[in-house]
C-alpha cells in the first residue's frame, strides 16, 4: 500500500509539472507589405523568453522586423530587418496581454516565413513550492512526515531539472530545426537561381552557334539572298 501510494504521489508531481508555464511554437506567414500580431496574457511576476527566426524570404532576403510591446502599447523591445534573435523580458508591472508583431511593410514583394518560439514562466516553476506540496498532501494521502521519510523533496527537485534540461534540449532541436529549414530553402533558391541562369547561357551559346552557321552559309552560298547582300556591302 505505501508503494501505491508513493507512485501516486510521483505521478501527482509530474502532472503538477506538466501544468505549470506557457510554451508555443509556431511557424507563420508574413505577407510582404502586411504586419501580424499576436498577443498572449501574462501575469505580473512571470519572465518573457520570445525567440524568432527568418527561415524563408524570397530572393534571399531572411529578415523581419519585431516589436513586442506591454498591454497600454508602451514598446519593449524593437528590431529592424533581423534575420533572428532572443529577447527575455521580466514583468514587474501589472500583467495584461502583450502583444508580438512581425513587421513585412518594408518588402514590396517577398513573403516571409518566420518560426518563433514563446515561453512564460514564473521564477521557481521548475521546483514544487509549499502550495502544491498542500496539494499533494490532498490528492496523495501522505503526511508531510512521510514525504521526509521518503526523500520525496530529492525526487521532486531530480524531476524538477529532467523535466528542465528535456525542455531546454527540445528548445535546442526546434532552434537546429528552424536553421536547416532556413538552409534548405536558400539552396533551393540558389539552385533554381543557377538552373535558370545555365539555361540562359545554354541558350545563348546555341543561338550564337546558329547565327554562325548560318552566316557562313549565306557566304558561300553564291545562289543565295545573303551572298548578293554581302557583295553589295563589299565583303
Amino acid at each position: 500500500m505505501q508503494m501505491w501510494r508513493f507512485i501516486g504521489c510521483l505521478l501527482v508531481l509530474l502532472l503538477a509539472g506538466k501544468t505549470v508555464g506557457y510554451d508555443k511554437e509556431m511557424t507563420i506567414y508574413v505577407d510582404a507589405g502586411r504586419i501580424e500580431c499576436l498577443y498572449h496574457p501574462v501575469r505580473q511576476g512571470e519572465t518573457i523568453d520570445f525567440e524568432y527566426q527568418v527561415i524563408d524570404g524570397g530572393h534571399g532576403d531572411l529578415d523581419i522586423s519585431f516589436t513586442m510591446m506591454d498591454p497600454i502599447g508602451l514598446v519593449i523591445v524593437s528590431d529592424y530587418k533581423k534575420p533572428e534573435n532572443i529577447h527575455r523580458h521580466e514583468v514587474t508591472k501589472e500583467g495584461g496581454d502583450y502583444r508580438f508583431c512581425f513587421d513585412n511593410s518594408f518588402s514590396m514583394f517577398n513573403r516571409k516565413t518566420v518560426f518563433f518560439e514563446l515561453i512564460v514562466e514564473r521564477e521557481g516553476d521548475e521546483h514544487l513550492g509549499d502550495t502544491q506540496w498542500n496539494e499533494v498532501d490532498e490528492l496523495a494521502g501522505l503526511s508531510r512526515e512521510e514525504y521526509y521519510d521518503m526523500k520525496v523533496q530529492d525526487i521532486m527537485d531530480f524531476i524538477g531539472r529532467i523535466r528542465l534540461q528535456l525542455t531546454k534540449v527540445r528548445q535546442l532541436q526546434d532552434v537546429l530545426r528552424s536553421h536547416e529549414a532556413r538552409d534548405r530553402n536558400l539552396a533551393e533558391t540558389n539552385f533554381q537561381m543557377v538552373n535558370n541562369w545555365s539555361m540562359l547561357q545554354i541558350t545563348a551559346m546555341i543561338g550564337v552557334g546558329l547565327l554562325q552557321v548560318f552566316m557562313l552559309r549565306s557566304i558561300f552560298a553564291t545562289d543565295g539572298r545573303m551572298h548578293h547582300m554581302w557583295r553589295k556591302l563589299g565583303i
